[in-house]
């Protein structure tokens, strides 16, 4: 719900929410606990039918006023959702489901976010190792310097992998969300456009901020050979503040993006419309067959030939061509 049951009953007397006593008082007319009230503002949770009547009673107004939602949410130029074939199934999902599942990806961005940041970093240490070894400025030999290098790498690397496996275990349980066609609860859209509504703003400035960072992670080479020239001592030292520009950047690009996506795929929008689902759903063999046979390809000719430095070639103009397929496979099943 927009701003909950409550909230809307009672936004007729005060603009700004209610204080903690308001809340006490109205928990008290309607014989329930202060945090019943303050989730049903927050639409975290929806009363039933008998305290909604008795929410019209102490607001003065009708039921259908408390209950409208989807009505007043709608926004401007967004498609409805489109008519559900009746061979797919839709999935049941409740407001506590909805807010589990925002929970678990709020928490999961931040993690999967810095697992990518310490997976671009890792190489950074050997880097910088690496270069004043060969400069002789460290009192090390280069098996020493690689070793401790690699060694941070690895560790930043595994760091960030078990921050991925991590998270991909305990979001296993909402992995209908992405596929699969889903019936909300009364009140889970209101509740998830509002959220959307306002976390705008943030995604925005940050993929902007993100998007910024990544352009200018150049800078600090450029700017040690306008000041150094052509050293390659310098030069290389700069490569890990390249990186570290890079790690930023693509850490608020990753977060916000999965908080993004998460709220989308509540409401089928975006990338997540029930229309696109359907014909992900309908092309999956096509793709597993595409695919495996062009892996095959890869194989035989790399294999065949023993130009694996050409043979690479296969996989990006798979990649154009499996477009290409897809829509032809489109066509055939609208003309029959």
């Amino acid at each position: 719900m927009g701003k909950g049951v409550a909230g809307r009953g009672r936004g007729q007397c005060s603009p700004c929410g209610l204080l903690q006593r308001q809340q006490e008082d109205l928990a008290e007319k309607l014989d329930v606990s202060r945090q019943s009230i303050s989730k049903w503002e927050g639409a975290q949770s929806i009363p039933d039918m008998n305290k909604i009547l008795k929410l019209s009673e102490v607001f003065s107004v009708s039921t259908d006023y408390l209950l409208k939602d989807e009505i007043e949410l709608d926004i401007p130029g967004e498609a409805p959702k489109v008519d559900t074939d009746s061979s797919f199934k839709e999935v049941p999902v409740s407001m506590e489901e909805a807010n589990a599942f925002l929970e678990h990806k709020n928490q999961a961005a931040s993690q999967i976010a810095l697992g990518v940041f310490l997976c671009i970093l890792s190489p950074s240490l050997l880097i910088v190792l690496s270069t004043l070894q060969e400069s002789s400025l460290l009192p090390l030999s280069e098996g020493k310097a690689v070793g401790i290098g690699v060694l941070f790498l690895f560790l930043l690397a595994g760091a960030g992998v078990a921050l991925f496996i991590k998270n991909s275990i305990e979001g296993d349980r909402f992995h209908y969300m992405e596929k699969e066609l889903l019936n909300t609860a009364y009140g889970v859209n209101g509740m998830v456009q509002e959220k959307k509504s306002r976390y705008q703003g943030t995604y925005t400035s940050q993929m902007i901020l993100g998007i910024f960072l990544c352009i200018i992670a150049a800078s600090p080479i450029f700017i040690s050979m306008i000041i150094y020239g052509e050293d390659d001592l310098h030069t290389a030292l700069a490569v890990p503040f390249l990186l570290l520009f890079v790690a930023v950047g693509v850490f608020l690009i990753v977060k916000t993006n999965i908080i993004w996506d998460a709220l989308n795929m509540l409401l089928e929008q975006g990338d997540y419309r029930r229309e696109k689902k359907m014909d992900e759903y309908k092309n999956e063999n096509v793709g597993q067959i595409y695919w495996c046979l062009v892996t095959a390809i890869y194989l035989g000719y790399s294999f065949i030939t023993r130009r694996w430095d050409i043979s690479w070639i296969v996989w990006p103009v798979a990649g154009v061509g499996y477009g290409a397929v897809r829509g032809i496979v489109n066509s055939f099943r609208t003309k029959v």
